[in-house]
């Protein structure tokens, strides 16, 4: 029975300790509440920063993607004159387009060989012109042969050797016994031949005879004009000191070159080869 009290006891400051501790708890309590607001209202105020944020990021982002936009340009050009470094020079020129070659026949070649000579006779008419723009010689102006005059004179050149005879005529020149014109059917080999007559005003007033040997026609021109030349010197010796000017009267020394031991013709050499 004296044990009951104490029990009794015991159990109120069991339950007085329980209130004490209840009571500490409580305030306990309200302060962790405390914390949990302040993160709900961090956690409305994040998502406000995040929805300002994502609100600012979508105004930028088009504005970011002008300037991508624009320096797609440059890089574009950048890489085309990369590429226009790297082609060699004239590569973005158009292929020159080359004819074949075609044969020509028979009748082509004698229109071309046509259109030349036409060519070579306007020539010819324009060297007339300029000799007959040169002043006669004074002195034989108005001169004549004799009637029974018979000027031989010889001339040369290259390998061509001329034998002229002078007599008086009406212009006619026959060579080795054909006509002027049929012998030489080229208009600068008449003119050449021709020339001396022309200059000196003889031009038809004698008839002119010749005879010549070796050589080509371009050298049988030139040595019945130096044959001309000197025949008429002899006719009328004031001539000499024109003609001489003229270069009438001078040999022409020039001839082909004699081929050399060694050698494929007068300079050209074999192919040389190191091995």
């Amino acid at each position: 029975m004296a044990d009951e009290p104490e029990n009794g006891e015991e159990i109120e400051e069991s339950v007085v300790e329980e209130e004490a501790v209840e009571s500490e708890q409580v305030p306990e309590a309200a302060e962790g509440a405390a914390p949990e607001g302040q993160a709900s209202e961090g956690e409305g105020t994040s998502e406000a920063e995040g929805t300002d944020q994502a609100g600012q990021a979508g105004d930028e982002a088009p504005a970011a993607d002008a300037p991508e936009s624009g320096s797609d340009a440059p890089a574009k050009g950048e890489e085309k004159s990369a590429k226009a470094k790297d082609l060699p020079p004239g590569a973005d020129l158009e292929p020159i387009s080359l004819e074949p070659e075609v044969e020509l026949d028979a009748e082509e070649k004698a229109r071309q060989e046509a259109e030349a000579e036409e060519k070579a006779a306007k020539e010819a008419e324009l060297t007339r012109d300029e000799v007959e723009e040169e002043e006669p010689i004074a002195a034989v102006s108005s001169a004549t042969l004799p009637k029974d005059a018979r000027i031989q004179a010889t001339g040369k050149r290259k390998r061509s050797v001329a034998r002229v005879v002078i007599l008086p005529g009406k212009g006619t020149i026959t060579v080795n016994g054909r006509d002027f014109e049929e012998y030489f059917p080229r208009a600068r080999h008449r003119t050449i031949v021709s020339s001396p007559l022309v200059a000196t005003g003889f031009d038809g007033k004698v008839e002119v005879r010749v005879l010549v040997q070796g050589g080509g026609i371009s050298g049988q021109a030139g040595a019945a004009r130096h044959g001309i030349a000197r025949g008429l010197t002899e006719a009328v010796p004031e001539l000499r000191q024109e003609l001489k000017k003229r270069g009438f009267l001078t040999r022409d020394s020039r001839a082909k070159e004699r081929r050399k031991a060694g050698l494929k013709k007068a300079r050209k050499r074999p192919q040389f080869s190191k091995r």
